[in-house]
């Protein structure tokens, strides 16, 4: 059996995410299921979702609803604490440059084509207000795209911002961006187990785990408890178009 929580596991949370994963592999042992004691790191992520030997792992919510939904067991959603948000759920934070004003056909950054965080979120709060993107730069990563608007490759970004508070803590360039806007809550970063798995022991070692926390960790991690959302909470969202067609479709109103 192989576990992995990569979602949000840089350099400055790895231990309080390993101390969390021995507590609830504890947990699961002490219940007679078959648990890892270490993390699977550094595999491609889909490998990991769809691994046959997948006991427990975090995706996100628009990679679950596209493709994996029919493949995995949906588990339960870790709560954050985000402001503004339900318990399980989550937003972004828009950012640009401090001090500069968004072009009315802003090219975007966003970290990948199947994010809900940085591609999707970004399309919604775009089509609220009215703005049409002119370019979509894929950057492989929410602190790329943190980058990319602050070294002018892109003018705004929509970045989870579970990863935002990581990112102000650790990343240069986050202290050169100015937050604009929220987007819309929506379901969090949803646990996933493979297919004929029990979700129910899996949850509940999660849950005691996250109780279990000493506070430093749970600050680091930012984690206040753990959601039961259904799948169909996840799979009611559209699924949005690749950047590439968007752009297509949409031209270069600034052209």
């Amino acid at each position: 059996m192989i576990a992995a929580l990569p979602m949000y596991d840089g350099a400055e949370t790895r231990g309080a995410t390993d101390r969390l994963w021995c507590a609830i592999s504890a947990r699961l042992r002490g219940r007679g299921i078959a648990a890892p004691r270490a993390l699977t790191r550094g595999d491609d992520l889909w490998s990991l979702w769809r691994h046959p030997d997948l006991l427990l792992a975090q995706t996100c919510g628009l990679p679950y609803r596209a493709r994996l939904h029919r493949q995995v067991t949906l588990v339960a959603t870790p709560d954050y604490g985000v402001e503004g948000c339900p318990p399980g759920h989550y937003r972004s934070v828009v950012v640009t440059r401090a001090g500069e004003r968004m072009p009315a056909a802003p090219r975007l950054a966003c970290n990948d084509p199947l994010s809900q965080s940085g591609w999707a979120a970004a399309l919604d709060w775009a089509a609220a207000r009215g703005v049409i993107f002119r370019a979509a730069l894929e950057t492989g990563a929410h602190a790329a795209s943190a980058r990319a608007v602050a070294d002018g490759r892109a003018d705004v970004a929509a970045i989870d911002a579970v990863t935002w508070r990581l990112l102000a803590r650790v990343e240069p360039a986050a202290a050169t961006l100015q937050v604009i806007d929220r987007t819309a809550p929506r379901p969090g970063l949803p646990l996933i187990a493979g297919p004929g798995h029990d979700p129910a022991p899996l949850a509940e070692a999660v849950e005691c785990a996250i109780a279990a926390l000493a506070a430093q960790d749970r600050a680091a991690l930012g984690l206040v408890g753990l959601a039961r959302l259904p799948a169909a909470a996840y799979l009611a969202l559209p699924i949005p178009p690749d950047p590439a067609a968007y752009v297509a479709r949409t031209g270069d109103p600034a052209a």
